[in-house]
């Protein structure tokens, strides 16, 4: 699998040099494709030290955003003594670079309010002692541990809390981003001797897999625009990869990078378990509903329907329906002689894709269940005329 991603990169790599210098890659996968694994596999062709992930070293080649990152963080609950849950930070050069040396904290915590609750605040911890059991003392470094509480006005603040998986994730983005903008500022000036670090210098490559998908569509419209416009902001030769499986993401991203020096990608994974970067054209936006459409009827020509597909034409029978001005997607199904449609085959698309015991049952289709599907779409595209 690593080499099949590696020659995946490989090509778009390739592809890539053709476009002379193409600032932004964004690529598009279904979740489980291997968009966190395609980052790995990119850092060790760019940069195969052994520096350890997000340590920012004068020689590190690539800065990158993915599911690892999170790992630095975690939480410490201590339920048997009822202590509040407080975030820890893994000793790491990447926090204690944007904590103590650059003071990003409060441009964290703006972030991170921004985009959660301007009354949620995270409260970073100052130096302190420990006393053990026998006798010794124990330093608990600046800017190790995280707690987080409701602000109630007249500086009071709730007891801390522990935040939802969500909001965690938030707020690793917004550490990250405080670093990016950091990043884009130095390089942006020209002589390397007139910046006021150097440790950027090497740096070539920003790899971002799926930041914050769990936010409220406005705040993730906010997000992509904000990501681009900094992104766009860059005049130095950084290159910015960006990979997401959310289609609004990738939509806004699209609409907001157009006009520079940008590609776009779709990640597949075929029944043989290759990996292949398809590039996609610029000159519109990626149409989920239509990826979607071509993904079953390529399942259908290559007999390798399964039971998710049902999945993908709901999905399609739901943004048609609100594009068509219906009020339920089962009113696009064929109907019978009495004006309704045939309950069972709306009661196999619910069964297959919003089934509660999923994890237990097989993914293949009976043959009846795959001549319904296979029919269901082909009057999905003659009665409304898809193309």
């Amino acid at each position: 699998m690593a080499q099949e991603l590696k020659d995946a990169r490989h090509r778009s790599r390739a592809q890539a040099s053709n476009e002379n210098e193409v600032k932004v890659q964004l690529i598009y996968a279904f979740n489980g494709t291997g968009k966190t694994r395609l980052s790995r596999v990119f850092k060790t062709l760019i940069d195969d030290s052994n520096n350890q992930d997000m340590e920012l070293a004068s020689s590190r080649k690539i800065l990158y955003y993915n599911a690892f990152t999170e790992d630095l963080f975690y939480w410490d609950n201590d339920l048997l003594n009822s202590a509040e849950p407080k975030l820890k930070i893994h000793p790491n050069d990447f926090t204690k670079w944007i904590f103590e040396e650059q003071g990003q904290d409060g441009n964290v915590i703006r972030t991170f309010q921004h985009y959660t609750n301007e009354k949620l605040a995270p409260h970073f911890n100052a130096n302190y002692t420990i006393t053990k059991e026998d006798g010794s003392d124990t330093i608990v470094p600046a800017f190790t541990e995280i707690t987080f509480s409701y602000e109630r006005g007249n500086d009071e603040r709730s007891s801390n809390i522990k935040i939802s998986k969500g909001e965690e994730s938030c707020f690793v983005w917004s550490v990250f981003y405080s670093l990016l903008e950091e990043v884009v500022s130095v390089l942006n000036v020209p002589d390397e001797m007139d910046r006021e670090t150097n440790q950027f210098n090497e740096l070539e490559y920003v790899f971002i897999d799926d930041p914050v998908s769990s936010l409220d569509e406005n705040h993730l419209i906010e997000l992509a625009v904000n990501l681009a416009q900094l992104v766009k902001s860059s005049r130095s030769n950084l290159k910015f990869i960006i990979t997401t499986h959310n289609p609004l993401f990738y939509n806004v991203l699209h609409n907001e990078l157009k006009k520079g020096t940008y590609k776009k990608y779709i990640l597949k994974k075929d029944e043989h378990n290759e990996y292949e970067l398809t590039p996609q054209g610029n000159d519109s936006p990626f149409s989920y509903h239509l990826f979607l459409k071509s993904e079953i009827e390529k399942a259908i020509e290559t007999q390798q329907l399964k039971k998710y597909h049902f999945n993908f034409l709901r999905n399609i029978l739901e943004k048609t329906s609100t594009f068509l001005g219906y009020q339920n997607w089962g009113e696009l199904l064929p109907q019978q002689e009495d004006g309704r449609a045939n309950p069972y085959e709306s009661r196999i698309i619910n069964i297959a894709s919003h089934s509660k015991h999923s994890g237990d049952e097989l993914i293949e289709l009976s043959p009846a269940d795959e001549r319904v599907l296979q029919y269901l779409l082909e009057q999905l595209n003659d009665n409304y005329k898809f193309k």
